[in-house]
């Protein structure tokens, strides 16, 4: 796990692009949340570089932010996107 962690620290300061594995350990979920968040619609923003997903930082920050709550309340329900 430190390895995914390094591995982030060294994109982020040279190429603002993780992959699946980084940005889910970067935001703190697992690679199969995040995967499953890209399918529905309700996760970070991503890029298709050919095959290949990867994520940019800002998003991931932006998604973060966006997703912020005082309360249980605030939060959007489970099984709605968004």
């Amino acid at each position: 796990m430190n390895d995914l962690l390094d591995r982030a620290a060294t994109a982020k300061q040279g190429s603002p692009f993780l992959n699946t594995a980084q940005a889910a350990f970067y935001i703190g979920l697992s690679n199969r949340t995040l995967e499953k968040m890209r399918k529905t619609g309700s996760g970070p923003r991503f890029r298709k570089h050919g095959r290949v997903v990867r994520y940019h930082i800002e998003d991931l920050d932006s998604w973060s932010r966006a997703s912020k709550h005082r309360t249980s309340q605030d939060a959007p329900a489970r099984n709605q996107p968004g």
